[in-house]
Formats: C-alpha cells, sequence, structure tokens
C-alpha cells in the first residue's frame, strides 16, 4: 500500500510540472551562430579535413586501422559480444530517429510549437545529404571486405567512410541537447549524447565494421551538422509560421457553413385564355379557296348570295333554316287540312 501511494504521488507530481505549461514557453532561448561556436566549427572543419587526408595518403592511421583489425577485439572479449550487437542499434537511422521524433513530437504538442521536430528533420537531412555524399564519393571498403594489407582502400565501391552508425548518434542524441531548454539541462544532455556517440562509434569498431578512422570522421561529421544547425534557424522560424499559417486557413475554410442546396423550381400551369383574349389568342383561320365557294354556289337557292355574317343563326340541331310553325321536323306525319264547308 505504501508503495502504491509513493507512486501515486510521483505520478501525481509528473503531471503537475507537465501542466506549467499549457501554451508555447516564451523563456526558450533559439541558439545562434556565435563566435564561440564559429570557433568550433572551424577547428572540427580541419579536423575533418585532416582524418580524410591521413587516409587518402596512406598515413599512420591507416597502419593503426590494420592493427586494431588484426587484434579481433570481438575475439578478445567475446562475452560482451551479445550486449553490443543490441547497443550498437542507438546508432541504426531508423530506430533511433523514430524514438526522439516521438519525444519531440510530444514536446511540439505540449508547448505549441513545430520548432523541435522542424529542427531535427534538419538535421537529418544535412546528415543525408553531407554523410551520404561522403561515403559514395570516396568508396572506401570495410574490414571484413578489405583487399590489400596495408592499403587504405579507397575508391573501390565501398560505403563506410566516415562511419554512418557514429555519425547518426552525434546528430540523433546530440539534437536533444541542442533543443534543451535549460543550461542545466543541456549540459547533462550533452555528455549522455557524447556517451552515447562515443559508445557506438566504438561497438563498430569492435564488431569490425569500422576501420577506427572511420569512427573518427564520422564524429566529426555529426558535430559539423549539430554546430552548423543556428544557420538554419531563420529558416525553420519561417516554414513554422508558414505552416501555421496554412493551418489556419484550413480551419477557415472547414468552419464557414456549407450552402444548402435550392429547392426545386414548381412547374408553372398555364392557364387557358377566356373572352377575347381566347379570341385574340386563337390562330386565324385560313382563307377560303375560290373553288370551295363555286361549289358550294351549286347548292344553294336560287336568289342574291347572302354574306357569312347575314345568314341566319345555327340552332341547336345544326340547322340554319329558319324555325317555321307550319313545318314538321321531318319523320313525323302532319294532320290533313279540314275542306272549308259552307254553314
Amino acid at each position: 500500500m505504501r508503495t502504491e501511494r509513493n507512486l501515486t504521488r510521483r505520478l501525481d507530481r509528473v503531471f503537475a510540472r507537465l501542466d506549467r505549461e499549457p501554451e508555447r514557453p516564451a523563456h526558450i532561448d533559439v541558439p545562434v551562430m556565435s563566435r564561440h561556436r564559429v570557433v568550433l566549427f572551424s577547428a572540427t572543419l580541419a579536423f575533418y579535413l585532416a582524418i580524410v587526408w591521413a587516409v587518402v595518403t596512406t598515413s599512420w592511421l591507416v597502419r593503426l586501422d590494420w592493427q586494431v583489425m588484426f587484434f579481433r577485439p570481438y575475439q578478445q572479449w567475446p562475452q560482451i559480444h551479445a550486449f553490443l550487437d543490441y547497443y550498437v542499434v542507438l546508432g541504426q537511422r531508423g530506430p533511433t530517429a523514430v524514438m526522439v521524433a516521438a519525444w519531440l513530437g510530444w514536446r511540439s504538442w505540449r508547448q505549441h510549437t513545430l520548432r523541435p521536430l522542424l529542427t531535427l528533420a534538419t538535421s537529418l537531412l544535412l546528415l543525408n545529404v553531407t554523410v551520404g555524399a561522403a561515403k559514395y564519393g570516396m568508396g572506401r571498403l570495410g574490414p571484413h571486405y578489405a583487399t590489400v594489407i596495408g592499403s587504405n582502400e579507397m575508391g573501390l565501391g565501398g560505403d563506410i567512410f566516415p562511419s554512418g552508425h557514429t555519425a547518426n548518434a552525434v546528430v540523433t542524441w546530440g539534437i536533444l541537447a541542442y533543443l534543451a531548454s535549460t543550461p542545466r539541462a543541456r549540459r547533462w544532455l550533452s555528455a549522455v549524447s557524447a556517451i552515447t556517440s562515443l559508445g557506438v562509434g566504438l561497438t563498430t569498431v569492435y564488431l569490425g565494421t569500422h576501420w577506427l578512422s572511420d569512427v573518427l570522421l564520422g564524429w566529426a561529421a555529426g558535430l559539423l551538422i549539430l554546430l552548423a544547425l543556428p544557420w538554419f534557424e531563420p529558416l525553420i522560424a519561417r516554414t513554422e509560421t508558414w505552416l501555421f499559417d496554412l493551418r489556419d486557413r484550413w480551419r477557415v475554410r472547414r468552419s464557414r457553413p456549407v450552402p444548402e442546396p435550392a429547392a426545386p423550381l414548381a412547374p408553372v400551369l398555364l392557364k387557358a385564355p377566356r373572352g377575347a383574349e381566347a379570341e385574340q389568342s386563337a390562330p386565324a383561320r385560313e382563307p377560303v379557296s375560290s373553288t370551295r365557294a363555286s361549289r358550294g354556289l351549286v347548292h344553294l337557292a336560287p336568289g342574291p348570295h347572302t354574306a357569312r355574317s347575314e345568314r341566319s343563326p345555327v340552332t341547336p340541331a345544326g340547322s340554319r333554316r329558319p324555325p317555321g310553325g307550319d313545318r314538321a321536323p321531318r319523320g313525323t306525319s302532319q294532320p290533313a287540312a279540314r275542306p272549308l264547308t259552307g254553314g
């Protein structure tokens, strides 16, 4: 019970400390390219070029590489071989990038800033470009593929100079110290990252996958990237501002109400015209031809032809004859007239 209470109190303290940063801290300073950093960068670059020159000219450093290779450390201390097989993973780019990106992503979310993730992406991009170009440009073979004893094995299609594991360990773990928010945390993280990268480099020499000069050049290559990062801070800041503006525009566009579709128009019913409107809208009748008129004259009774307007109106039965009281309709018999007789 007492152990559970202590664990609960510690967790409460941790979460209480995390809740102190509900927004981006204002006290985090961005490193600048100071004179001290420029001096360190120049010295590291000179060391880098000196290592390359010593290997290209097959100097004492190449002879030391061969001596360490023939010493075969993995045979001298086989009891730590299994542990170092796992330890060297701390220098592999994939696993270390995932672990560090998870931590920096959480920091970016807590502090409302993209600078940690953008700085990591910039450093890894510089690492791939510079170290990759040096590897394939110099083409040095590793100890397991060496062909001539005492030679520098340069230009033979290899890709181990400088050591990628070592340079990646320096950059990946050193970026945590570079992004530390306090001087004390920066000192502690710098020491931890230096020990980790030093151990990864020596582990590759122990396993026989790299020459000693490969490890020295890998340390210098990783340190050059960390020292050059302040030159890229303005670009990182502009990229962060652009991404935040893009996010804000997307949110505004997403929050706009979607217009509802217009209702379909009701069909318009056309009413039939009435009265004079019907007469005006009625189609004009075709004129009667002279032939049709001449034919009709044959069946008319003798006498002057009357105009259509002077004719008698049509009866409900369809006849134009005037209603006569002395005529009976067709099909009926009329009573005979009675003769007049004297009284």
